[in-house]
């Protein structure tokens, strides 16, 4: 019995353990006489999913620790929301999807948030433009604080008497929602961060320190390849549709591009050559005069980026991060190679190493066969965004722990560059 509760108390995979734990569980019981219902099996189930959803909730707090008080609102661009918002917006989703549906007779902690902190979420109702999000120097961040701990109570109260399958589901949900904000805390917070000329420290980590374990080429044959999710965790929607491609014989590299090979392309007149773009890059390049990956500056001949460690010397052998897609097709087609599509980095994922940088691909964000968008405010978490994107596949080091599996489908539109994104050839 102590090994079956070890499972369900440490295993950071619990759905794909729960079913098979339960039976399991239930088949000593009753074997021993001693338990004909699966009541202490949800009841360990729960706590479970109560420990994952606290940890998760403690992890973006952990991230805020070295926050000051004026760090928690400004907002440098339209795409990079506030620290404050962040931490409001993914309770206001554990309040609104879950709390107010589930938990009998619950009040609102303040009627006003979801109008300040829902998303994109139209059916839930009106909110406040993208742009204006900065402007929300009220309520003061001890009030949203306040706020978090306000619904963790209720949450909690809510997973200790209730335990359907459709609660749990969204709880889940809500866990690898907050766990995406915890990486767009930290890439929004360096964006902003960057506006300021003493080029603020965030941490003694900087995130971009990795370099290549591995060099060289991985020959793939032609043929038929499964690809999407097929499994028992945990995955989002726009993953799943297994389906089959078929693909043609390929080669992709085993190590991702670093800023050496990065700083060649910008001493050959990469960025003033406009036969290596595609026209829309060439012309994002040319309005918005881009000349280099963001966060970089030539300082007396050298190259250095900001980090959220500050200003830095670039390590040349570290692995290249912050560039778009138009910067990565571009050096692709510079180096006589291409972007490996989704379904050749997938096919060949459990033979590379990944998840230091998200790594652009040569595939539109469409979906899958049969996808279909759920009913309600959760439909529009992924389907509607499915124009305009590009896929990025693997994860990064400010991706949060347990976060990335390999048919995971990041999407960001292809001028974006302020992710932790790099990217690896194919030919």
């Amino acid at each position: 019995m102590t090994n079956i509760l070890y499972i369900f108390i440490f295993t950071k995979d619990f759905v794909k353990c729960f079913n098979v734990a339960i039976d399991f569980i239930l088949n000593v019981f009753n074997f021993a006489g001693i338990y004909q219902t699966k009541t202490l099996v949800y009841l360990i189930a729960m706590n479970t999913l109560l420990q994952d959803y606290s940890a998760t909730r403690k992890h973006t707090e952990t991230l805020c620790s070295n926050l000051k008080v004026e760090d928690y609102t400004p907002q440098s661009a339209e795409f990079a929301s506030p620290p404050k918002w962040h931490i409001a917006h993914t309770t206001w989703f554990f309040e609104e999807m879950i709390l107010k549906k589930y938990l009998v007779d619950y009040n609102e902690f303040d009627a006003q948030f979801s109008f300040l902190f829902n998303s994109y979420y139209n059916s839930v109702g009106e909110r406040i433009s993208r742009n204006n999000r900065g402007l929300i120097t009220r309520p003061e961040i001890k009030d949203v604080f306040k706020y978090r701990a306000y619904v963790d109570d209720h949450i909690e109260k809510l997973l200790k008497s209730d335990s359907n399958k459709e609660l749990q589901d969204l709880i889940i949900l809500g866990i690898n929602h907050e766990q995406q904000h915890q990486e767009l805390l930290l890439t929004d917070l360096k964006f902003t961060f960057y506006q300021n000329p003493t080029y603020p420290k965030y941490s003694t980590s900087n995130y971009v320190r990795h370099c290549n374990d591995e060099i060289g080429w991985l020959e793939m044959d032609e043929g038929i390849y499964k690809i999407g999710y097929d499994e028992s965790g945990f995955c989002f929607d726009n993953e799943i549709g297994k389906h089959r491609v078929f693909l043609e014989s390929y080669q992709i590299s085993k190590a991702l591009v670093t800023n050496a090979e990065f700083i060649e392309f910008i001493k050959s007149d990469g960025y003033k050559n406009a036969s290596l773009w595609l026209d829309d890059g060439w012309h994002w390049v040319k309005t918005n005069k881009i000349k280099q990956p963001l966060y970089w500056n030539n300082i007396n001949g050298v190259w250095h980026e900001y980090t959220l460690s500050g200003l830095q010397p670039i390590d040349d052998n570290a692995l290249l991060s912050h560039i778009s897609f138009y910067e990565a097709s571009a050096f692709a087609f510079w180096k006589g190679c291409r972007l490996p599509t989704e379904f050749e980095w997938e096919a060949a994922s459990n033979e590379l190493e990944w998840g230091k940088r998200w790594e652009w691909t040569n595939s539109a964000y469409l979906p899958y066969p049969g996808f279909k968008i759920a009913k309600g405010a959760v439909g529009e978490y992924n389907g509607k965004f499915m124009i305009n994107q590009m896929v990025l596949r693997g994860a990064s080091e400010a991706t949060a722990p347990g976060h990335s599996r390999k048919t995971y489908r990041n999407f960001f539109y292809p001028q974006t560059q302020w992710q932790y994104s790099g990217l690896r050839l194919a030919k």
